[in-house]
């Protein structure tokens, strides 16, 4: 039995000492793929689904790889590398961490934990809910008042490999917590109308934004 069962583990056969062929399972014929990929090509890209902050985080994501590009073939190929391009990759990452983060606020894909509202009465769940809209509203609304602070603060200081204006990084920084704010004010006032939010009904969160 021992012998059999280590036999169909292996793809040779099952439990009770018949040959399985495993690869005519799980063969696919090249037709089937040729119309999978022309199926693809029939979906029509909807950019509507898209709004302001996809397309800044877009944009200083390509703007990080290009100086991510110019670092990488000045020190390799080169063999003297541009310095300002590594901090400025570095600081390109910032907006796209927290503008990007705007977006999934907007799209409620930041991590959540829904485990306790299994457990709990339609009613307490929905109260729950809303408390946590207003707290995350409030947060983003203080911490974007703290990144503002800070900018202030590091007013006229240069970058350290080229003399442009740290607080610029930093006002985008704040850019990203406002619109943080805004667009969780946006999804607050979806759920108190539609009745539910992420946390409550997950499942209706889990297709793509139409």
């Amino acid at each position: 039995m021992a012998a059999q069962l280590d036999a169909a583990a292996a793809g040779g056969a099952d439990p009770s000492g018949r040959h399985v062929d495993l690869t005519a399972q799980h063969a696919v014929a090249p037709e089937e793929l040729v119309k999978s990929f022309a199926g693809a090509d029939e979906h029509a890209a909807d950019l509507a689904v898209y709004s302001v902050e996809d397309w800044i985080c877009l944009g200083f994501f390509w703007l990080m790889t290009g100086l991510v590009f110019v670092q990488f073939f000045t020190r390799y190929v080169m063999n003297d590398s541009f310095a300002w391009t590594e901090e400025l990759a570095v600081y390109c990452l910032m907006p796209v961490v927290f503008i990007g983060a705007a977006m999934c606020v907007r799209r409620s894909r930041h991590i959540q934990v829904n485990l306790l509202y299994r457990y709990l009465p339609p009613a307490g769940g929905r109260v729950m809910s809303t408390a946590v809209d207003v707290v995350n509203t409030l947060f983003f609304g203080y911490v974007a008042w703290l990144v503002a602070r800070y900018a202030l603060a590091v007013n006229n200081e240069p970058m350290t490999t080229i003399d442009w204006n740290k607080s610029h990084v930093y006002w985008l920084c704040f850019a990203g917590f406002v619109l943080m704010a805004l667009r969780s004010l946006q999804v607050s006032w979806i759920h108190w109308r539609q009745g539910y939010s992420a946390l409550e009904k997950p499942e209706a969160y889990d297709t793509p934004e139409e």
